[in-house]
């Protein structure tokens, strides 16, 4: 058993490689020679990757592609993306495609609110606590305005600080709940500064409020946190056409592909099993272009999904309709992002990318990404009411199940050529390798 280390983290990152691949690896020369390779040659470059996060020993590093021809508001983008699996991009460009030349998406943002909080708690009377809030309310404001100033400039802050009584909840628990407006920035390090000096002024002003009798005075606070739910931070994008303008496949008639993809949709609203999956392959587009910007994926991975369930049963975040002979498809999410702040200027692609977007607000990006969503949605339902998800995917997926095979390249080339007019299986793609290398 490997004994536990002590002052890791202040060791040079050679010794960190070293004991790590010495205690955990079967061949610690050649991990260390893996490590290395990449590493970034750069080294200047490689020193800013390393300071991003701690202890670091190398990049991992995520496939970054482009999805093009998006009309988004009557303007044309090609949309970088950072992700790692088979088809996403593909599926990404070709409903991009569809869609430009049926007059393009349509987004609008719905309201960009966000949430912190500071939950703390009191013994006492709650109308004792709602009189004291009102009393202190001004200063709650005053006493952050040197957090706020820079932010107020730019035409952001606090919207409202607001009491809320949560004692059917949990006994004697109540939230400060507090939103903001953090314009292009995401605002994580804004909101939590700002509610770290409200938990100061509530504590402080309680111990010299009269009204309280002594206990009530020590108002113990538990924490104070952004929230990653944002339901008032929204963006809706959308698509629609005449149905007759629905020909995706000569295989089913527009109506009935329509008919198809409205069915599917109510399936993933009914069903939360399906719900799941459905709303995963969105975010297989919003996550690849949150990755590519600099933003935190994760957050709005919880906030998205938290959206999702927040009528009690976990559902679709896409709707689709047929009215008076047009086909809709919508999308509506929440989505906390920024343009300004973290990695948007620190990582040199991440800047790129944003370069690639042409320097949109976090408003346009939120517009983007929520396009990303939804186009990604449309392409694997309509891939599943149609032909089925396996026979795109699959073909999208040969490169790397001949990697994985040890394929060299004039291998990979006529093996690419033979798949086209074949079904694709990891047993069907080793089964026409060993024949090419052995016809007999």
């Amino acid at each position: 058993m490997t004994a536990p280390i002590s002052g890791f983290s202040k060791l040079s990152k050679a010794a960190k490689i070293k004991w790590l691949t010495t205690h955990y690896t079967k061949d610690p020369e050649a991990s260390t020679q893996l490590l290395a390779a990449y590493w970034n040659q750069d080294t200047a470059l490689q020193q800013l990757h390393d300071e991003f996060i701690e202890n670091t020993i190398s990049n991992l590093y995520m496939p970054l592609g482009v999805a093009p021809n998006f009309l988004i508001n009557d303007k044309l983008y090609a949309i970088p993306m950072a992700i790692e699996e088979s088809s996403v991009v593909a599926a990404a460009s070709k409903a991009a495609k569809f869609w430009m030349d049926r007059g393009g998406f349509t987004a609008t943002v719905l309201g960009t609110e966000k949430v912190g909080q500071v939950h703390f708690i009191f013994t006492g009377d709650f109308q004792e606590l709602n009189s004291f809030f009102k009393s202190i309310q001004e200063k709650l404001y005053a006493d952050s305005a040197h957090l706020t100033d820079s932010m107020a400039k730019r035409g952001g802050g606090i919207s409202a600080i607001e009491l809320r009584d949560k004692t059917d909840d949990l006994a004697n628990y109540y939230q400060l709940h507090c939103t903001f407006e953090t314009k292009d920035a995401m605002g994580a390090n804004f909101i939590n500064s700002c509610l770290e000096q409200f938990a100061s002024t509530l504590k402080n002003e309680a111990l010299a409020y009269d009204a309280f009798t002594e206990e009530e005075k020590h108002i113990e606070v538990v924490m104070s946190i952004l929230s990653n739910y944002v339901p008032h931070c929204l963006v809706r994008a959308s698509v629609s056409c005449p149905v007759e303008s629905l020909t995706l496949s000569n295989e089913i008639p527009p109506q009935l592909f329509a008919e198809k993809m409205v069915r599917a949709i109510a399936i993933a609203k009914a069903e939360p099993y399906r719900a799941v999956t459905h709303n995963k392959g969105i975010m297989n587009g919003i996550d690849a272009v949150v990755l590519a910007t600099g933003n935190d994926f994760r957050a709005v991975e919880a906030g998205v999904h938290a959206y999702a369930a927040r009528n009690g049963s976990y559902s679709s975040l896409t709707h689709a309709e047929i009215k008076d002979g047009i086909f809709r498809f919508w999308i509506e999410l929440p989505l906390a992002l920024g343009t300004v702040g973290g990695l948007t200027k620190l990582h040199p692609l991440v800047r790129l990318n944003l370069e690639l977007l042409q320097n949109p607000s976090a408003r346009e990006l939120m517009q983007i990404t929520a396009v990303a969503g939804l186009a990604q949605n449309f392409a694997a339902v309509s891939s599943l009411v149609t032909t089925g998800i396996q026979k795109g995917h699959m073909k999208m997926h040969l490169l790397n199940m001949l990697n994985q095979l040890g394929a060299n390249t004039a291998e990979k080339d006529q093996l690419i050529v033979h798949f086209k007019t074949n079904i694709v299986t990891h047993r069907g793609v080793a089964d026409a390798l060993a024949q090419l290398r052995n016809p007999s």
